[in-house]
């Protein structure tokens, strides 16, 4: 490597390095003409590593479409998206296929455990999909971290869904990932259990550095995050930094959709 190279690639980290997720001027459409759905309206925004974001809006505004978008799931239709400096706008599905599942984690409402196979082993899968050796110390030690330690050898089925939902958790943070996504964690929880899967991840993002970007319906659940970004008919309208769930949950009754917001968290 060359020395203007080696300098231009250190130069770039450091301008790239502390910005996790980056959505420039992204849009997506689903369908044709009249019956043409558009689902988000020209997204910008930047979240900053190692910060908690909780994404909000009414039903149809476009947050799961926006989620799937930031974590490569979907196509946009319009616009780039990057995490941790990676472009992924135009990778290939092999290269998409291959971050998701060394540098990104997943937590769903559904918890998506397979109920055939032990804790240990849905905590160690996204290593052996992503051809990596299993790591049974690293999972053991995310068990711990997510209460868990003795549970390794059960089976999904036999844990509550608090317990199913810290697997997980687990799940996600066994590759050290970085960037977790997380729909609706909470939403098949009692009021309990959701406070406790909510300081699980409010602890990635401070004792271990995470950063954690939420779908959630819930102004209690978004209260844990560091910032809440609004979504309305598709486009970015708000974004709060700090606030209680009183603030969040009022701030989401007088929604309406004006010209769209940018946000450089």
């Amino acid at each position: 490597m060359g020395l203007r190279k080696k300098r231009h690639d250190e130069a770039e980290t450091l301008r790239t390095g502390d910005r996790a997720v980056e959505l420039r001027g992204v849009r997506r459409s689903y369908g044709r003409g009249n019956s043409t759905v558009h689902a988000l309206r020209g997204i910008d925004l930047t979240l900053r590593s190692g910060t908690f974001t909780a994404v909000m809006g009414p039903s149809g505004s476009g947050k799961s479409t926006f989620l799937q978008c930031a974590a490569g799931l979907d196509r946009p239709t319009d616009g780039t998206v990057a995490l941790g400096g990676t472009t992924l706008t135009g990778m290939s599905e092999n290269k998409l296929t291959a971050l998701r599942r060394t540098r990104l984690g997943f937590v769903f409402q559904a918890f998506n455990l397979l109920p055939s196979l032990t804790v240990e082993q849905n905590v160690l899968l996204p290593m052996r999909l992503a051809g990596r050796r299993p790591d049974r110390r690293r999972a053991a030690d995310v068990l711990a971290r997510v209460g868990l330690a003795d549970k390794g050898r059960r089976r999904p089925g036999e844990l509550s869904g608090g317990q199913q939902q810290r697997v997980a958790i687990a799940r996600a943070l066994v590759t050290d990932p970085d960037v977790i996504f997380a729909d609706e964690p909470t939403g098949a929880l009692d009021t309990t259990t959701a406070a406790e899967i909510l300081g699980l991840l409010r602890s990635a993002v401070d004792r271990l550095g995470a950063t954690v970007v939420m779908v959630t319906h819930d102004p209690a659940a978004a209260a844990h995050a560091d910032q809440v970004l609004f979504l309305a008919d598709g486009a970015l309208v708000d974004h709060l930094e700090g606030a209680g769930a009183d603030r969040i949950a009022a701030r989401m009754r007088t929604l309406t959709a004006p010209a769209p917001v940018r946000v450089a968290a």
